[in-house]
């Protein structure tokens, strides 16, 4: 009787998942882009219909262009912050798991546009990935965010007869290596260029009716703001927490930060320093929107000094935080190679 042929080895891969940008800084790729993210029920909760009318006879027509603009004003020679750097995070995650032993594999995702999640997740199990870990570059819960990425999983499981096992990361808000990579960043920005009058900390904001709705997207950026400000030992003076990247008519979270900036301006305050705690990575909203756009509005209210905090990016102090959420949510799943899968490969 022929023995059957060993079973091949599990494989465990991470899913690193991100917003999404064009793939270049044109009308055109924005376009595209924006249909994408726009399109998404998680983001946009007001009827179809209506919404489909606004978005395609006004949004799309007048957008795209404008929005192109403001992204070739930080376009890198690599491609988009955004992605360049969530791709420079997959690949040192990566690498800090396999010198911690963990044989995975890591692969950028986006949300929107490219790579997208299902040409990854499809990536993944070609490669043998029985095991998948969706981590997300979101540590604050939202429906808009977090939800619409296991959405997107989902849809892929829908179109797919052997699936992989799956968890998900759903927040890190509170993460003790989380905060702590944010007050280094603080702390040496600080050390280097001395502290500010005041330290502003700009979430992106979402709609006051979501959390009406049992959305807990704002308590936990306050939570990350409070964790952040007790690490640094700043007193409640020192510091406003505001929402940014408001979108609509709507009632957003507030305060609202270019607002802020210019009271703050307004009223004599030499110098801020504004960081973004809820973007583990640089983009259009913190290079653009904050970095140029808050600092002529802080500046022309009359304010003496603006300065941005860059994001974790690359930093050691957050790929080790990466690395130990990661660690905490793959316990159980064998990650390193079996005795028997070893035992298999020696020569006889």
């Amino acid at each position: 009787m022929p023995l059957s042929p060993p079973a091949a080895e599990e494989r465990t891969a991470v899913l690193w998942c991100n917003l999404g940008s064009p793939d270049e800084p044109t009308a055109p790729a924005v376009r595209r882009y924006l249909s994408q993210f726009l399109h998404d029920p998680r983001v946009i909760e007001i009827p179809r219909a209506i919404w489909c009318l606004i978005l395609h006879g006004i949004i799309l027509r007048v957008r795209p262009a404008k929005s192109a603009a403001k992204y070739a004003s930080i376009w890198l020679p690599e491609g988009s912050p955004l992605k360049v750097w969530t791709v420079k995070q997959a690949k040192l995650l990566a690498g800090w798991l396999g010198e911690r032993g963990h044989r995975v594999s890591v692969r950028p995702a986006m949300r929107y546009a490219n790579p997208s999640i299902a040409s990854q997740l499809d990536a993944a199990q070609a490669d043998g990935a029985t095991r998948v870990l969706v981590m997300q570059a979101y540590p604050q819960y939202s429906g808009t965010t977090t939800a619409s990425v296991i959405d997107a999983v989902a849809a892929w499981t829908r179109t797919r007869r052997r699936l992989p096992e799956l968890r998900f990361v759903n927040q890190y808000h509170d993460h003790p290596l989380y905060i702590d990579a944010l007050a280094q960043s603080v702390e040496t920005w600080w050390k280097h260029n001395g502290r500010p009058d005041q330290l502003v900390m700009s979430f992106h904001g979402i709609p006051e009716r979501n959390i009406r709705l049992g959305d807990p997207y704002q308590g936990q950026c306050l939570e990350t703001a409070r964790l952040l400000t007790e690490r640094l030992g700043l007193p409640a003076t020192d510091y406003r927490v505001t929402f940014q990247s408001r979108f609509g008519r709507a009632k957003w979270l507030e305060p609202y930060t270019e607002p802020t900036l210019r009271e703050l301006g307004a009223a004599g305050v030499g110098r801020v320093d504004v960081m973004c705690p809820g973007f583990p990575a640089d983009c259009l909203e913190t290079l653009e929107e904050i970095a140029m756009e808050g600092r002529e509005a802080f500046l022309h209210a009359g304010g003496k000094d603006f300065r941005y905090i860059p994001c974790l990016n690359d930093s050691p102090a957050w790929i080790t935080a990466l690395a130990a959420i990661a660690e905490q949510h793959l316990a159980g799943w064998p990650t390193q190679r079996s005795a028997a899968a070893t035992t298999q490969n020696v020569p006889r």
